[in-house]
Parts: C-alpha cells; sequence; structure tokens
C-alpha cells in the first residue's frame, strides 16, 4: 500500500481529516471532479428501489389519499360558510326588491285615490256612499233585505230515559227507538 492513501491509519489520525476532505483533496492533487472515484471508471448510478410508498414526503398511497381528502374537507368548509352567507344575502336582496316594487306599486295606487279625492263630485259620492251622508232637506231611506229565518233548533224531548250505551247499541244495531 503506497504511503499518503486515505486508507493509510496513521494519516488519518494525524490529519483530522474527515473522508469527504480527503477525497476531495486527491481530486485537487489528480485534477479530476471531486467525486470520490478514481478516474477512468464510470460513477456508478445509485438506483431507487421500486415501490409505491415513495412520493414527496414519503407517505404510503393511503396516507396521501387521506391527505388529500382532508385537504378537500378542509376546502370545502372554508368556502361553505362564505357561499351560505352569499346565498342568504342574494335571497334577502330578492326579497327586498319584491318588497320595494310592492310598495312602489301602492304609493301610485295611493297617489291615484288622492286625486280622485280631490275633485268634490267625487268626494260627495264617496260621502253619500260610504257614511250614508245626505244634503239638508233630502230624507234618507235604508232598505234592509229579508234574510232567511235560521232554522229551528233539535229536539232534544225524544229522549226516552234510556242510558246512553243502551242508545249506542240501538244505533249500532239498526233498530230504532
Amino acid at each position: 500500500m503506497p504511503v499518503g492513501r486515505a486508507s493509510d491509519p496513521q494519516r488519518r489520525n494525524r490529519r483530522g481529516d474527515s473522508p469527504a476532505e480527503r477525497r476531495g483533496e486527491r481530486a485537487r492533487r489528480e485534477g479530476t471532479k471531486t467525486s470520490g472515484r478514481r478516474p477512468g471508471r464510470p460513477t456508478p448510478t445509485r438506483s431507487r428501489p421500486k415501490s409505491s410508498t415513495g412520493g414527496a414526503f414519503k407517505l404510503s398511497s393511503t396516507r396521501r389519499a387521506a391527505g388529500l381528502a382532508m385537504l378537500v374537507c378542509v376546502m370545502a368548509l372554508s368556502v361553505s360558510v362564505p357561499l351560505r352567507t352569499y346565498l342568504s344575502q342574494r335571497a334577502e336582496l330578492a326579497a327586498q326588491e319584491q318588497q320595494q316594487i310592492e310598495l312602489s306599486r301602492q304609493v301610485q295606487e295611493l297617489e291615484q285615490r288622492k286625486e280622485e279625492l280631490s275633485d268634490p263630485a267625487q268626494l260627495e259620492a264617496e260621502a253619500r256612499a260610504r257614511l250614508g251622508y245626505v244634503r239638508p232637506g233630502e230624507t234618507p231611506y235604508i232598505v234592509e233585505v229579508p234574510t232567511a229565518p235560521p232554522p229551528p233548533p233539535p229536539d232534544t224531548s225524544a229522549d226516552d230515559g234510556a242510558p246512553w250505551y243502551e242508545e249506542l247499541w240501538n244505533s249500532v244495531m239498526g233498530k230504532g227507538s
């Protein structure tokens, strides 16, 4: 073994260098890259084991699926509250607009009614019809249409003194009393 090699225990103990530092020093001396390999030899590529448990954070597919499901749930919950608020405010806005349309229609009707009552002839006709007013010297007549007389109350004197359960039994059996 030649003197000055990295495998020399005396030199390793003397210098206190790490193996990476020794490789770098040797590469500088030999004029090669610091790959830790001798020149002329191809650098072997490290092959990773083929497994489905890889991934960015070394998680299994089940854990990744659970994490994705949890992320989707969190996003759905964070969107659902503002969405519900938005939809309820839209419904409330539509109801307020409908109420505003109804109130504006009522205002128009009342303004039209006010214009009608500003005419003295219309005002007099309303007072005669609704309130029963008459002019001085006129005789008011009120005609009432007769209504049909109310039906007589049912005759309860047909009670023959039988107890209620006998009357019930007789009515079930079809016997008249």
